[in-house]
């Protein structure tokens, strides 16, 4: 540890002095300098600006496309407050064409689902809750699960073996609960067999013939998930240790998912129902609204997403983006053709881009240095998104940057308010440095390549280290430490309060 932290602290420093005091913000300086942290074995992209000056500070490799990762939910941001606007929720309503007459619905009842990502089985309880208080115990025809059409519930170039993991759960109009099952897989007290627990009521089918290796005595130890039909699922292999592991699974059909837990809540809701519950993407026309449900509006929901780097809300406003812009059925091509059209507007240079979804998990997106720059100067000069820097994660304070390692102290904690991106063998981070009360930098590190021994035996991470450079190299006027309570989005929130006033 301490020889890391040696490391960390000291390195551009005494760059500085091998490189005899070359001047601040000078290529020459940085040039030189990537050659002492520059990882040997990844590509990497880098672009920083003077926001104080409106000068680029210095770039590497800017206009090459490279795997945006979990960046890209910049672009869902700003796609999303422009098009679908502070006001957006997503909305899940039940309508009828016949009263309540007598404690009964004489016909069918339908629920429309919009795909919201944070419905719960709670929000659903509370919708038959409705119902019953306006008297409602009876409906005599079917219930009709209402999603869209011909729905893609996966972006291309989502890696199949993510395809069971929660973070990639399915995008679909039917989401309950992030469309994900959590459980444990435990081993047995005798044996190295294995056992699962998992909340029973779950419309699921979860099996095991998994082993443990207490011992960890076998070479090869990997764990394998089979995703079957009718959301079912197996777990096989092995697991080396002897410690219980927590489950995460997404489910495969979320419209069968939908309609089991549904019936599930009916029952326990005194609702009677003399049909069926089926799924449908045909809306009913001439219905009335009797119960509904609305998500946070689109700041809340951004801001989560941004924080939490969460997928599912990144590409479920993707989808929906699309189907606000074209007023066509939500999908990820639209999604993709509305975002880049927006952006396109705003004055951002999409030019041989590729953009596939919302949340950066697709291994097709691309997305150069440049074009993260100037989607983080919209966002920094346009007013309709400042909003944005506030919700990006504080090095070392919240989100993805929290505990995020050598962003969680001293130079760069407080200072750094940006997005993550992270994935096997991508590495990225964007957004902005505080390098004194009201100087700051806008910059982009895109780091692609990366191999997981690499990861694990590396001092540092190389855009802490880049950051830190940045700071070093500086002019001495603008290395005043901000005060700790301060965070660097505060300056901004004051500047505009002082502003309306």
């Amino acid at each position: 540890m301490r020889k890391t932290r040696h490391y960390f602290v000291t390195a551009p420093s005494l760059a500085v002095a091998f490189l005899c005091q070359a001047p601040a913000w000078g290529n020459d300086y940085f040039s030189n300098l990537m050659g002492i942290i520059e990882p040997q074995h990844s590509q990497v992209a880098l672009s920083a600006t003077d926001l104080t000056t409106g000068e680029l500070i210095y770039q590497q490799n800017a206009d090459t496309l490279l795997l945006p990762a979990s960046t890209q939910k910049l672009l869902t941001a700003v796609a999303a407050t422009a098009q679908l606007g502070n006001g957006f929720k997503f909305d899940t309503q039940v309508f009828s064409h016949f009263p309540i007459r007598h404690g009964k619905i004489a016909g069918d009842i339908y629920i429309t689902f919009s795909g919201d990502p944070t419905l719960t089985t709670d929000n659903l309880r509370d919708l038959f809750k409705q119902l019953t208080d306006q008297g409602l115990y009876e409906v005599s025809g079917n219930i009709y699960l209402v999603g869209e059409p011909g729905e893609q519930t996966k972006a291309p170039g989502w890696v199949w073996d993510d395809l069971g993991i929660c973070y990639a759960a399915p995008v679909s109009a039917f989401v309950i609960n992030q469309n994900c099952i959590h459980g444990q897989l435990r081993p047995k007290m005798a044996s190295n067999e294995s056992q699962l627990s998992f909340a029973s009521y779950l419309p699921v089918s979860l099996s095991t013939s998994a082993v443990f290796d207490k011992r960890k005595q076998g070479s090869f130890c990997e764990l394998e998930l089979s995703r079957l039909a009718n959301n079912t699922f197996h777990l096989s292999g092995c697991h080396a240790g002897d410690k219980p592991i927590n489950l995460a699974i997404a489910i495969n059909d979320p419209a069968l998912f939908a309609s089991k837990m549904i019936e599930q809540l009916l029952k326990s809701s005194q609702i009677r129902v003399k049909g069926k519950v089926k799924v449908s993407s045909k809306r009913a026309k001439y219905h009335k609204v009797i119960a509904s449900h609305s998500s946070e509006a689109l700041p809340a929901l951004v801001e989560t997403m941004l924080l939490k780097s969460d997928n599912l809300i990144a590409d479920s406003l993707f989808k929906a983006i699309g189907k606000s812009y074209f007023g066509e059925p939500a999908n990820f091509s639209h999604g993709a053709k509305a975002v880049e059209q927006i952006l396109t507007a705003a004055g951002v240079d999409l030019s041989h881009s590729q953009i596939v979804d919302g949340s950066g998990l697709s291994r097709y997106n691309l997305l150069t240095a440049n074009q993260l720059s100037q989607v983080l100067m919209l966002i920094y000069e346009d007013k309709r998104f400042q909003g944005l820097i506030e919700q990006l994660p504080v090095a070392g304070i919240s989100g993805t940057l929290r505990y995020k390692a050598h962003y969680n102290r001293a130079p760069l904690k407080q200072r750094v308010v940006a997005k993550t991106g992270s994935m096997q063998g991508v590495d990225n981070l964007a957004g902005f440095i505080s390098l004194n009360q009201t100087g700051k930098a806008l910059f982009v590190v895109l780091e692609n390549g990366q191999s997981p021994k690499t990861k694990h035996d590396q001092i540092a991470p190389f855009s802490a280290l880049f950051l830190q450079t940045l700071l070093d190299s500086a002019p001495l006027s603008a290395k005043e430490e901000p005060p700790l309570d301060t965070p660097i989005h505060q300056n901004e929130s004051v500047k505009r309060q002082t502003e309306a006033k």
